[in-house]
């Protein structure tokens, strides 16, 4: 079984080596392409990367490699992942936040469960923060109310559809069928992820995700997989400054567009 990953870098250079280092130290089972894939960093990060990879800094294992792809232009997080889609020859591909840490070999957990669940196309494990807290990430398809209230979270009267909207009250221990898997953390069967044609780029930043979840599902299921785990940062620019929140907001109205309005 072969196995692809991407992590696209805007700035921030040091957080993804740091991040790539533990999917190629612990991805053991299976041989792995590792893609970092600069984003047109102002920052110099895709030079960085590239000096990184020629100097050794990352050490890789027997069927290992790591891919450098500087593009001239940042063209946002989906366009960034579809940079190497026309080079994946992967049975399972991984996207994956510069904000990522492995502690255990959940690369090849989730590519042996997907192929032990023929339906399942899509997936994502557990997600905790670095002080082991687990993350409550949304499982639902995207809808007005719950997104507004994650903005605004003093309309009480809005808090129990985000509830739903995060799947509370149901049985999270174990695998179960998903709407909305996060472009943090994914894994994908790759010849669906190329049928689909990868990211949609009209998006630029936010609701990408769930438009992949959907493009997703057309040929197959998206699963929560629980028992296999892994660390997310989680910086959620969309909550601490107004830019990252109109475009969230302008992503969000493309989403509805295309995929019908949930209120």
């Amino acid at each position: 079984m072969e196995l692809s990953a991407c992590i696209v870098v805007y700035n921030g250079c040091d957080e993804a080596l740091r991040a790539a280092q533990t999917v190629l130290q612990y991805t053991r089972r299976h041989p792995l392409t590792l893609y970092l894939v600069d984003n047109a960093s102002p920052d110099g990060s895709g030079a960085r990367l590239e000096a990184a990879v020629k100097g050794g800094a990352l050490s890789t294992q027997p069927g290992q490699k790591v891919e450098v792809r500087c593009r001239r232009e940042n063209g946002g997080f989906g366009t960034g992942h579809n940079t190497v889609l026309p080079e994946l020859t992967s049975d399972y591909h991984f996207i994956l936040n510069p904000d990522i840490q492995l502690t255990a070999d959940t690369l090849s957990d989730l590519a042996d469960w997907m192929a032990a669940h023929p339906d399942a196309v899509m997936a994502r494990p557990g997600l905790r923060f670095p002080d082991g807290r687990s993350q409550s990430l949304p499982l639902r398809r995207c809808a007005l109310r719950p997104m507004v209230y994650r903005q605004l979270p003093f309309l009480k009267f809005w808090e129990k559809y985000n509830r739903a909207y995060l799947m509370e009250g149901e049985d999270l221990s174990a695998p179960v069928e998903i709407e909305f898997c996060t472009g943090s953390f994914s894994a994908v069967r790759t010849a669906e992820f190329k049928a689909v044609g990868g990211f949609d780029e009209h998006y630029f930043m936010y609701v990408e995700d769930a438009d992949l979840t959907q493009k997703m599902r057309t040929t197959g299921k998206a699963y929560l997989v629980p028992q296999y785990t892994a660390i997310h940062a989680w910086h959620r620019a969309a909550h601490r400054s107004l830019k990252p929140f109109l475009w969230q907001t302008g992503s969000l109205l493309r989403y509805f567009h295309k995929w019908g309005f949930k209120f």
